[in-house]
């Protein structure tokens, strides 16, 4: 807990000091409405972004609706036909219509003429050959997921982002992270450690649970605006996107991320702890630090069991408490998910939540909790289920 609490004090400075050199004021908290051609606030929120990651420019809008829309969107604004993107690793579900390099969705990747390789898992790493093979193919970009999503693997930090980026950059190809559910796990971002462009979700950790939807795009100057006229159109780029009502949520939101984000890391390993008395393997272990994500997986290896954890954490949730999840199609997943996640912002995983998708081995994926509390009497409930 303690190496928690230290990360969340230095990362608050962080957040206080970039408020400050932008002289945040009261009327920056002000959005504006329209095509958003002059909008001060969400100028100023984007500088900070940009020093928050470690890169030259950021792009912070309410338009971007998810992760995997923030991510889709840097990754087909910069990427072209006839270039070659190396996955460094697999990619989360709902990516896979769009990078899987078997996909058949008519906007895939593959099917726009851009050449895809992925780089398998040895174990719970990059296969090292593979990776080394892959790099020696004249890639022109590399794409890398920093938190394992629903994959069996462990999420990734600085160490090994860091060496993929500085491989990547040795034979002339750049760099797309994504960045979701990592941030402020750290006291540094990818856009420190070299990376190009990175992507994430306002809805997950820079939200600080506050936010009510929105995502950002982080990166080299030129690379940013390139991927701003894609959102919007060829010649508009970023001078468009009014931030609305949305822009003090999105401040007031940041500046809680370092402490909720800490709540959620101290639940994590609290609720680890709790699962593996009972008897249940959990990854990451209740002792493992650093942690890169706020993700927690509990291995139940039974889908009563799994769907029973599930309902149980939305007996709890402050909204909707009285629902019954069932499991059931979701865009972007080719299984069906089960998914509790009753919070004050619908789709906000900084707040408690759990999820799967129905397949083997049945693993339960623990999200946030901006009070390490909720996690604590999550995992007692869930218990008594079981």
């Amino acid at each position: 807990m303690g190496e928690a609490e230290a990360l969340a004090l230095r990362n608050l400075e962080r957040v206080l000091n970039a408020f400050a050199r932008v002289r945040l004021a009261s009327h920056d908290l002000i959005g504006v409405e329209g095509y958003g051609y002059v909008d001060p606030g969400r100028d100023k929120l984007e500088q900070v972004y940009a020093e928050l990651m470690g890169t030259e420019r950021a792009l912070v809008r309410p338009q971007l609706v998810s992760g995997t829309h923030a991510i889709a969107a840097m990754i087909r604004g910069v990427v072209e036909p006839g270039q070659h993107l190396v996955l460094a690793g697999p990619v989360y579900d709902s990516l896979r219509p769009l990078l899987d390099p078997q996909s058949r969705h008519p906007l895939s990747l593959h099917r726009s003429g851009v050449r895809l390789s992925l780089v398998p898992m040895a174990g719970d790493r990059l296969d090292p050959e593979a990776l080394s093979r892959a790099l020696e193919d004249d890639p022109d970009w590399v794409y890398v997921q920093r938190s394992r999503g629903y994959q069996r693997r462990p999420s990734w930090g600085r160490d090994v982002l860091s060496g993929v980026i500085a491989r990547a950059h040795r034979v002339g190809a750049q760099v797309l992270v994504d960045n979701c559910y990592g941030e402020f796990t750290d006291e540094t971002e990818p856009g420190h450690w070299g990376a190009d462009l990175l992507a994430g979700s306002l809805l997950k950790n820079p939200g600080g649970g506050l936010a009510p939807g929105g995502g950002y795009i982080a990166g080299r100057g030129h690379l940013v605006e390139r991927v701003a006229h894609h959102v919007y159109a060829p010649g508009l780029g970023s001078g468009v996107g009014p931030s609305g009502p949305a822009l003090r949520w999105f401040w007031q939101g940041l500046y809680y991320a370092p402490h909720a984000v800490s709540e959620a890391l101290i639940g994590c390993a609290l609720a680890a702890a709790r699962f593996r008395e009972a008897g249940y393997a959990v990854d990451p272990a209740p002792d493992c630090w650093p942690r890169h994500d706020i993700v927690q997986a509990v291995d139940l290896h039974d889908p009563g069991k799994l769907m029973a954890a599930i309902q149980a954490v939305q007996e709890i949730s402050p909204i909707d408490s009285y629902v019954k999840p069932e499991p059931g199609p979701m865009p972007g997943y080719d299984v069906p998910v089960a998914m509790a996640a009753s919070g004050f912002v619908p789709g906000g995983s900084l707040e408690l939540s759990a999820d799967a998708p129905m397949r083997p081995p049945w693993t339960l994926y623990l999200q946030g909790g901006v009070m390490r509390q909720h996690m604590l009497l999550a995992a007692a409930r869930i218990l008594a289920r079981l």
